[in-house]
């Protein structure tokens, strides 16, 4: 008798079987996880398709049979159509849901009704992804009705996967500069690529540099700064800084430069918050420097009078900075999720699948600075039970142990269609209209829920 492992395999093929679903790949994360899900998914029967848009998609993914699309992207969706069509692709999965190939297929699957799945870096961190079905940020279907979510939570029994699966800041780097350095050495290949980096690759990667010479500096200069504001009890507002090129600022806000957010957090905190009080920016660890961040926050404070009622770290550890504040104020940060689970009052101003009433403020930033509200515990613990069963997979992309634990799983959801399971699957996207009232960009024009 065949052992489980084998009898798994044998009702997955046979299920794919009866179903027909035939499933397309299209740009992976920069590094070997894309590979190795085609791989497990074709160890469990699935027929699997690959395309490679760009020279990095080719690198990472030798020896899996993938095609080549060396076209323009304005005459992608063409392509893509009559590639969906001969092949009968029934399903679609990708890294980064905001990439502008992706957009265009997952445009191009909502009319012709095809599944997409999205995956990215986890909503939790650090050893976690997020696979989700549909969308993410404005158009994530994760349902944000508190009384739903609480409702739903209390069907979950799937237990929260154990182990953990850190991974050291070089795979991260050396990958990220080999995907997309690349296509500048060798622009001949795939030379209608459309790059979606903000920064060309050759002023973006030196940049590092500097920053990463004064690193040990900077981080003890920010620790300091972190004990003295919990030593004296001091009265202080974090502003997690993101990254300009992440696409949860350009596609998930409806700030165009951050800076925007710097001025109007900081116009709101001159006339509404306690005159004792005090904003901490923090600069995200993977800052290149290129805006020179702490120049540009310095600079908008002393237009509003606020220097000495304004700090900038580089550096320090975040937990015990959130943890002894008054407040965060981010903008889609998955910073904000670790705020909630501290019981730290948060304010959202971007599109952010945990910007839930009960959980964050839903008032005006104005009204945040004087009595900020703390979340809810057991909605925060019912939308993390639920997050953790439905959207979120445990693993990583750049250790063998994490890739191993985050393909089989994903492996898993895919062909069982186990993507955002228990009811977490809400239509039309429950962010869409709040995104559309803020003004943040549309990216699916031709979609109609």
């Amino acid at each position: 008798m065949a052992g489980g492992g084998e009898d798994a395999a044998f009702l997955i093929g046979y299920r794919l079987e009866m179903t027909g679903r035939v499933f397309l790949f299209l740009q992976s994360h920069p590094s070997f996880f894309g590979r190795h899900l085609v791989k497990e998914m074709r160890r469990q029967g699935a027929e699997c398709h690959i395309v490679n848009v760009s020279l990095g998609d080719w690198a990472f993914r030798l020896g899996t049979g993938a095609k080549n699309y060396v076209g323009k992207l304005r005459d992608w969706r063409t392509y893509l159509e009559s590639f969906v069509q001969r092949h009968a692709i029934t399903d679609i999965v990708y890294y980064a849901d905001q990439r502008p190939y992706h957009r265009i297929a997952r445009s191009l699957a909502h009319k012709l009704g095809l599944n997409t799945y999205c995956y990215e870096f986890g909503y939790l961190r650090p050893d976690w992804i997020t696979l989700e079905k549909g969308g993410m940020g404005a158009f994530s279907h994760f349902p944000d009705d508190p009384e739903l979510i609480r409702q739903l939570a209390e069907k979950v029994d799937r237990e929260k996967p154990e182990g953990y699966f850190p991974y050291p800041f070089f795979p991260e780097a050396w990958n990220e500069v080999v995907y997309h350095m690349g296509p500048c050495l060798f622009p001949y290949l795939f030379a209608h690529y459309r790059r979606d980096r903000y920064y060309h690759p050759w002023i973006d990667f030196p940049s590092y540099i500097p920053r990463l010479l004064r690193s040990k500096a900077a981080n003890d200069h920010a620790q300091a700064m972190i004990d003295d504001f919990a030593s004296n009890k001091t009265d202080y507002f974090v502003v997690p800084m993101q990254l300009q090129s992440d696409y949860q600022i350009r596609r998930a806000s409806h700030y165009t430069h951050m800076s925007e957010m710097v001025d109007e957090v900081m116009r709101s905190f001159k006339v509404h918050a306690k005159p004792e009080a005090h904003l901490v920016f923090k600069i995200h660890p993977l800052d290149n420097n290129i805006e020179n961040w702490p120049g540009v926050i310095e600079e908008i404070a002393a237009n509003y009078d606020l220097s000495h009622r304004i700090t900038v770290i580089d550096g320090g550890n975040l937990h015990k900075l959130i943890t002894n504040a008054s407040g965060v104020v981010l903008i889609n940060s998955t910073t904000g999720i670790e705020v909630l689970q501290r019981g730290i009052p948060l304010k959202v101003l971007g599109i952010a699948v945990f910007d839930i009433a009960g959980l964050a403020h839903q008032g005006p930033l104005d009204d945040f600075w004087i009595n900020p509200p703390l979340p809810d515990g057991d909605l925060t613990k019912a939308f993390i039970k639920l997050l953790v069963a439905s959207v979120q997979v445990k693993g990583n992309f750049f250790t063998r142990a994490g890739r191993r634990v985050a393909t089989r799983e994903i492996t898993r959801r895919l062909l069982a269609d186990d993507v955002n399971s228990y009811g977490a699957f809400v239509t039309p996207p429950p962010r869409l209209e709040k995104a559309k009232k803020m003004g943040v960009p549309m990216i699916y024009e031709d979609l109609e829920y």
